[in-house]
Protein backbone atom coordinates (compact mmCIF):
# COMPACT_ATOMS: atom_id res chain seq x y z
CA UNK A 1 0.00 0.00 0.00
CA UNK A 2 1.07 3.70 -0.57
CA UNK A 3 1.61 5.05 2.85
CA UNK A 4 1.50 9.16 3.14
CA UNK A 5 4.35 10.20 5.22
CA UNK A 6 3.58 11.80 8.55
CA UNK A 7 3.62 15.41 8.88
CA UNK A 8 6.38 17.17 10.65
CA UNK A 9 6.47 17.13 14.33
CA UNK A 10 4.62 20.70 14.83
CA UNK A 11 2.05 19.96 12.73
CA UNK A 12 1.02 16.66 14.83
CA UNK A 13 -1.05 17.52 17.97
CA UNK A 14 -1.71 14.88 21.31
CA UNK A 15 -5.45 16.69 23.14
CA UNK A 16 -6.55 15.05 26.07
CA UNK A 17 -10.15 15.87 26.10
CA UNK A 18 -12.46 15.50 29.21
CA UNK A 19 -15.97 13.56 29.32
CA UNK A 20 -19.30 14.48 30.28
CA UNK A 21 -19.84 11.01 32.42
CA UNK A 22 -17.38 8.14 32.34
CA UNK A 23 -17.83 6.15 29.63
CA UNK A 24 -15.91 2.87 28.44
CA UNK A 25 -14.25 2.77 31.91
CA UNK A 26 -12.67 6.56 30.99
CA UNK A 27 -13.01 9.96 31.85
CA UNK A 28 -10.53 11.26 29.42
CA UNK A 29 -10.22 10.86 25.77
CA UNK A 30 -6.64 11.51 24.34
CA UNK A 31 -6.21 11.88 20.54
CA UNK A 32 -3.36 12.73 18.05
CA UNK A 33 -4.10 14.93 15.47
CA UNK A 34 -2.55 15.59 12.06
CA UNK A 35 -2.24 18.86 10.10
CA UNK A 36 -2.35 17.53 6.46
CA UNK A 37 -2.06 18.36 2.80
CA UNK A 38 -5.61 17.54 2.69
CA UNK A 39 -7.18 18.72 6.02
CA UNK A 40 -6.96 17.48 9.90
CA UNK A 41 -7.27 13.33 10.29
CA UNK A 42 -7.42 11.72 13.86
CA UNK A 43 -5.08 9.18 15.30
CA UNK A 44 -6.84 7.62 18.84
CA UNK A 45 -7.01 3.99 19.13
CA UNK A 46 -7.19 3.13 22.62
CA UNK A 47 -4.09 2.98 24.95
CA UNK A 48 -4.94 -0.95 25.16
CA UNK A 49 -4.70 -1.98 21.45
CA UNK A 50 -1.53 -2.72 19.86
CA UNK A 51 0.41 -1.49 17.44
CA UNK A 52 -0.79 -4.15 14.58
CA UNK A 53 -4.38 -2.88 15.50
CA UNK A 54 -3.76 0.93 16.13
CA UNK A 55 -1.78 0.87 12.73
CA UNK A 56 -5.08 0.27 10.96
CA UNK A 57 -6.53 3.92 12.78
CA UNK A 58 -3.22 5.36 11.96
CA UNK A 59 -4.20 4.81 8.16
CA UNK A 60 -7.76 5.93 8.43
CA UNK A 61 -5.82 9.20 10.25
CA UNK A 62 -3.35 9.40 6.81
CA UNK A 63 -5.94 9.17 4.71
CA UNK A 64 -7.93 11.81 6.10
CA UNK A 65 -4.94 14.49 6.28
CA UNK A 66 -3.15 13.58 2.98
CA UNK A 67 -6.08 12.64 -0.01
CA UNK A 68 -9.86 13.54 -0.30
CA UNK A 69 -13.21 11.15 0.70
CA UNK A 70 -15.76 10.60 -1.81
CA UNK A 71 -17.95 13.18 -2.39
CA UNK A 72 -21.45 13.02 -0.43
CA UNK A 73 -24.40 12.09 -1.66
CA UNK A 74 -26.46 13.81 1.28
CA UNK A 75 -25.27 17.34 3.13
CA UNK A 76 -26.43 15.91 7.01
CA UNK A 77 -26.35 12.11 8.41
CA UNK A 78 -29.11 11.26 10.78
CA UNK A 79 -27.40 9.85 14.21
CA UNK A 80 -28.35 8.41 17.41
CA UNK A 81 -27.96 9.80 21.01
CA UNK A 82 -25.60 7.63 23.26
CA UNK A 83 -26.48 7.07 26.45
CA UNK A 84 -23.16 5.70 28.93
CA UNK A 85 -23.81 3.61 31.92
CA UNK A 86 -25.93 6.37 34.20
CA UNK A 87 -28.55 5.92 36.69
CA UNK A 88 -31.91 6.15 35.07
CA UNK A 89 -33.07 9.79 37.21
CA UNK A 90 -29.64 10.88 34.96
CA UNK A 91 -31.06 9.99 31.01
CA UNK A 92 -33.65 12.69 30.29
CA UNK A 93 -29.82 14.46 30.75
CA UNK A 94 -28.11 12.72 28.43
CA UNK A 95 -30.71 12.75 25.77
CA UNK A 96 -31.18 16.48 26.04
CA UNK A 97 -28.09 16.70 24.91
CA UNK A 98 -28.82 15.34 21.35
CA UNK A 99 -31.83 17.08 20.55
CA UNK A 100 -33.86 15.85 17.98
CA UNK A 101 -32.51 12.30 17.95
CA UNK A 102 -34.81 9.47 17.86
CA UNK A 103 -32.97 6.67 18.15
CA UNK A 104 -31.01 6.38 20.96
CA UNK A 105 -27.59 3.68 21.75
CA UNK A 106 -27.75 2.57 25.56
CA UNK A 107 -24.70 1.00 27.20
CA UNK A 108 -25.42 -2.14 29.83
CA UNK A 109 -23.44 -4.81 30.84
CA UNK A 110 -21.39 -2.47 32.87
CA UNK A 111 -19.29 -3.68 35.21
CA UNK A 112 -19.84 -3.52 38.95
CA UNK A 113 -23.27 -3.30 37.82
CA UNK A 114 -26.66 -5.52 37.21
CA UNK A 115 -29.25 -6.49 34.89
CA UNK A 116 -32.03 -4.46 37.16
CA UNK A 117 -29.66 -1.36 36.31
CA UNK A 118 -29.60 -1.48 32.46
CA UNK A 119 -33.20 -2.19 33.29
CA UNK A 120 -34.02 0.85 34.47
CA UNK A 121 -31.57 2.52 31.97
CA UNK A 122 -33.65 1.08 29.31
CA UNK A 123 -36.63 1.66 30.65
CA UNK A 124 -36.31 5.40 31.32
CA UNK A 125 -34.77 5.86 27.54
CA UNK A 126 -37.91 4.22 26.35
CA UNK A 127 -39.92 6.80 28.13
CA UNK A 128 -37.93 9.58 27.22
CA UNK A 129 -37.99 8.71 23.65
CA UNK A 130 -41.52 7.66 23.22
CA UNK A 131 -43.28 4.42 21.89
CA UNK A 132 -42.39 5.25 18.16
CA UNK A 133 -38.23 5.65 18.98
CA UNK A 134 -35.64 3.30 18.56
CA UNK A 135 -33.95 1.68 21.11
CA UNK A 136 -30.42 -0.18 20.77
CA UNK A 137 -28.43 -1.68 23.48
CA UNK A 138 -24.70 -2.08 23.60
CA UNK A 139 -23.12 -4.72 25.78
CA UNK A 140 -19.79 -4.52 24.43
CA UNK A 141 -19.38 -8.17 24.71
CA UNK A 142 -20.05 -8.09 28.57
CA UNK A 143 -22.24 -11.45 29.15
CA UNK A 144 -21.63 -14.77 27.85
CA UNK A 145 -24.37 -16.44 26.01
CA UNK A 146 -26.61 -17.44 29.08
CA UNK A 147 -26.09 -13.98 30.61
CA UNK A 148 -27.20 -12.79 26.81
CA UNK A 149 -29.64 -14.73 26.31
CA UNK A 150 -31.46 -13.65 29.68
CA UNK A 151 -30.84 -10.37 29.43
CA UNK A 152 -32.66 -9.77 26.21
CA UNK A 153 -35.51 -11.81 27.30
CA UNK A 154 -36.06 -9.02 29.92
CA UNK A 155 -35.09 -6.43 27.80
CA UNK A 156 -37.14 -7.42 24.79
CA UNK A 157 -40.36 -5.88 26.55
CA UNK A 158 -38.67 -2.46 25.42
CA UNK A 159 -38.59 -3.24 22.22
CA UNK A 160 -34.71 -2.81 20.78
CA UNK A 161 -33.79 -2.38 17.70
CA UNK A 162 -31.05 -4.50 17.97
CA UNK A 163 -28.30 -5.67 20.73
CA UNK A 164 -24.88 -4.47 19.82
CA UNK A 165 -22.16 -7.08 20.68
CA UNK A 166 -24.11 -9.20 23.36
CA UNK A 167 -21.11 -11.54 24.02
CA UNK A 168 -17.44 -11.23 23.10
CA UNK A 169 -16.67 -13.41 19.99
CA UNK A 170 -18.03 -14.76 16.56
CA UNK A 171 -19.04 -18.13 17.76
CA UNK A 172 -21.07 -17.23 20.78
CA UNK A 173 -22.53 -14.44 18.33
CA UNK A 174 -23.98 -17.42 16.35
CA UNK A 175 -24.61 -19.71 19.31
CA UNK A 176 -26.76 -16.65 20.83
CA UNK A 177 -28.66 -15.96 17.56
CA UNK A 178 -30.10 -19.10 17.55
CA UNK A 179 -30.80 -19.50 21.33
CA UNK A 180 -32.58 -16.19 21.06
CA UNK A 181 -34.89 -17.81 17.92
CA UNK A 182 -35.26 -21.03 19.68
CA UNK A 183 -36.35 -18.81 22.71
CA UNK A 184 -38.88 -16.70 21.08
CA UNK A 185 -37.30 -13.71 21.88
CA UNK A 186 -36.84 -10.97 18.69
CA UNK A 187 -33.84 -9.16 19.54
CA UNK A 188 -31.46 -8.87 16.35
CA UNK A 189 -27.79 -9.23 17.22
CA UNK A 190 -25.21 -6.13 16.30
CA UNK A 191 -21.32 -7.08 15.20
CA UNK A 192 -19.24 -4.58 16.64
CA UNK A 193 -15.96 -5.48 17.85
CA UNK A 194 -16.11 -8.58 16.18
CA UNK A 195 -15.54 -6.54 13.35
CA UNK A 196 -13.45 -4.08 14.05
CA UNK A 197 -10.75 -6.04 15.46
CA UNK A 198 -10.94 -8.96 13.33
CA UNK A 199 -8.26 -9.06 10.42
CA UNK A 200 -11.15 -10.04 7.70
CA UNK A 201 -14.35 -8.05 8.66
CA UNK A 202 -16.44 -10.09 6.47
CA UNK A 203 -16.07 -12.71 8.62
CA UNK A 204 -18.75 -12.36 11.00
CA UNK A 205 -21.46 -11.79 8.25
CA UNK A 206 -19.81 -14.92 6.51
CA UNK A 207 -20.38 -16.99 9.57
CA UNK A 208 -24.08 -16.02 10.07
CA UNK A 209 -23.02 -14.73 13.74
CA UNK A 210 -25.34 -11.05 12.99
CA UNK A 211 -28.19 -9.11 11.58
CA UNK A 212 -26.84 -5.91 11.82
CA UNK A 213 -22.95 -5.07 11.09
CA UNK A 214 -21.40 -1.94 12.74
CA UNK A 215 -18.31 0.11 10.89
CA UNK A 216 -16.29 2.63 11.76
CA UNK A 217 -13.84 4.52 9.93
CA UNK A 218 -10.73 4.40 12.13
CA UNK A 219 -10.49 0.72 12.87
CA UNK A 220 -10.98 -0.33 9.48
CA UNK A 221 -8.19 2.01 7.86
CA UNK A 222 -10.46 5.13 6.69
CA UNK A 223 -13.21 5.90 4.65
CA UNK A 224 -12.00 4.33 1.20
CA UNK A 225 -12.12 1.22 2.95
CA UNK A 226 -15.41 1.13 5.30
CA UNK A 227 -17.16 1.88 1.86
CA UNK A 228 -15.34 -1.33 0.41
CA UNK A 229 -16.46 -3.19 2.99
CA UNK A 230 -20.15 -1.63 2.98
CA UNK A 231 -20.35 -2.48 -0.55
CA UNK A 232 -19.74 -6.10 -0.20
CA UNK A 233 -22.11 -6.77 2.76
CA UNK A 234 -24.87 -4.92 1.16
CA UNK A 235 -24.57 -7.18 -2.32
CA UNK A 236 -23.58 -10.32 -0.62
CA UNK A 237 -24.39 -10.88 3.21
CA UNK A 238 -28.45 -10.94 4.29
CA UNK A 239 -26.99 -8.10 6.79
CA UNK A 240 -27.90 -3.99 8.17
CA UNK A 241 -25.15 -1.86 8.49
CA UNK A 242 -24.75 1.04 11.01
CA UNK A 243 -21.77 3.40 10.60
CA UNK A 244 -20.31 4.32 14.13
CA UNK A 245 -17.33 5.87 15.94
CA UNK A 246 -15.21 5.07 18.55
CA UNK A 247 -15.80 8.38 21.13
CA UNK A 248 -13.73 10.54 18.22
CA UNK A 249 -13.03 14.30 18.24
CA UNK A 250 -14.73 16.07 15.92
CA UNK A 251 -12.15 15.67 13.00
CA UNK A 252 -12.51 12.03 13.79
CA UNK A 253 -16.23 11.92 13.61
CA UNK A 254 -15.74 13.85 10.36
CA UNK A 255 -14.54 10.81 8.83
CA UNK A 256 -17.48 8.94 9.68
CA UNK A 257 -19.61 11.42 8.42
CA UNK A 258 -18.02 11.28 5.16
CA UNK A 259 -18.45 7.76 4.98
CA UNK A 260 -22.37 7.63 6.16
CA UNK A 261 -22.73 10.93 3.56
CA UNK A 262 -21.39 8.60 0.95
CA UNK A 263 -23.60 5.51 0.95
CA UNK A 264 -26.18 4.89 -1.28
CA UNK A 265 -28.54 3.91 0.75
CA UNK A 266 -28.31 4.46 4.32
CA UNK A 267 -31.18 2.65 6.61
CA UNK A 268 -29.95 3.43 10.23
CA UNK A 269 -29.12 6.40 12.21
CA UNK A 270 -25.23 6.52 12.46
CA UNK A 271 -23.93 6.75 16.00
CA UNK A 272 -21.89 9.85 14.97
CA UNK A 273 -22.93 12.23 17.69
CA UNK A 274 -20.87 11.23 20.18
CA UNK A 275 -19.24 14.72 20.39
CA UNK A 276 -22.27 15.49 22.77
CA UNK A 277 -20.70 13.14 25.23
CA UNK A 278 -17.31 15.47 25.13
CA UNK A 279 -16.70 18.14 27.66
CA UNK A 280 -13.81 20.33 25.73
CA UNK A 281 -13.19 19.46 21.42
CA UNK A 282 -10.62 20.83 19.19
CA UNK A 283 -13.36 22.67 16.56
CA UNK A 284 -15.24 25.44 17.46
CA UNK A 285 -17.95 24.29 15.46
CA UNK A 286 -18.33 20.78 17.14
CA UNK A 287 -19.76 18.06 15.50
CA UNK A 288 -23.26 18.09 17.60
CA UNK A 289 -26.47 16.76 16.92
CA UNK A 290 -28.96 19.07 15.81
CA UNK A 291 -32.48 18.02 15.00
CA UNK A 292 -31.14 14.63 14.98
CA UNK A 293 -28.35 15.34 12.01
CA UNK A 294 -25.28 16.46 11.92
CA UNK A 295 -23.50 18.22 9.20
CA UNK A 296 -21.04 16.98 6.46
CA UNK A 297 -17.89 18.39 5.99
CA UNK A 298 -13.89 18.49 6.81
CA UNK A 299 -13.70 19.82 10.51
CA UNK A 300 -10.22 22.57 11.17
CA UNK A 301 -8.87 22.20 14.64
CA UNK A 302 -8.44 25.46 16.12
CA UNK A 303 -4.96 26.16 17.71
CA UNK A 304 -6.38 28.13 20.96
CA UNK A 305 -7.95 24.58 21.86
CA UNK A 306 -5.46 22.12 20.95
CA UNK A 307 -3.30 24.34 23.07
CA UNK A 308 -6.05 24.50 25.99
CA UNK A 309 -6.50 20.82 25.76
CA UNK A 310 -2.83 19.57 24.93
CA UNK A 311 -1.59 16.81 26.74
CA UNK A 312 1.11 16.61 29.19
CA UNK A 313 4.52 16.23 27.95
CA UNK A 314 4.53 12.23 28.97
CA UNK A 315 1.68 11.50 27.54
CA UNK A 316 2.56 13.58 24.54
CA UNK A 317 5.87 11.39 24.00
CA UNK A 318 4.00 8.46 24.52
CA UNK A 319 1.52 9.36 22.03
CA UNK A 320 4.01 10.40 18.90
CA UNK A 321 6.03 7.27 19.79
CA UNK A 322 3.65 5.32 19.07
CA UNK A 323 2.36 6.86 16.01
CA UNK A 324 6.29 6.06 14.97
CA UNK A 325 5.99 2.62 15.31
CA UNK A 326 2.18 2.28 13.87
CA UNK A 327 3.73 4.27 10.41
CA UNK A 328 6.68 2.51 10.34
CA UNK A 329 4.33 -0.57 10.24
CA UNK A 330 2.23 0.32 7.57
CA UNK A 331 5.48 1.45 5.59
CA UNK A 332 6.27 -2.52 6.30
CA UNK A 333 2.98 -3.67 5.06
CA UNK A 334 1.31 -4.87 8.10
CA UNK A 335 -1.51 -3.17 9.73
CA UNK A 336 -4.62 -2.09 7.45
CA UNK A 337 -2.51 -3.20 4.40
CA UNK A 338 -3.65 -6.79 6.41
CA UNK A 339 -6.87 -6.61 6.80
CA UNK A 340 -8.99 -9.05 4.91
CA UNK A 341 -11.65 -8.83 1.73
Amino acid sequence: MDVPDLPPPDRVHVVALPLRTRFRGITVREALLLDGPAGWGEFSPFAEYDDHEAARWLAAGLEAAAQHWPAPLRTSVEVNATVPAVAAADVAGVLARFPGCTTAKVKVAEPGQGLADDLDRVAAVRAGLGPTGSVRVDANGGWDVDQALAALSALAGYGLEYAEQPVADVADLARLRVRLAASGVSVPVAADESVRRAEDPLAVALAGAADVVVVKVAPLGGVGRLLQVAQVLRERHDVGLTVSSALDTSVGLAAGVAAAAALPDPVRAAGLGTAALLGGDVTRSPLLPVAGHVPVGAVTADADLLARYAATPQRQRWWRERLARCHALLRAGGGAGMIGG
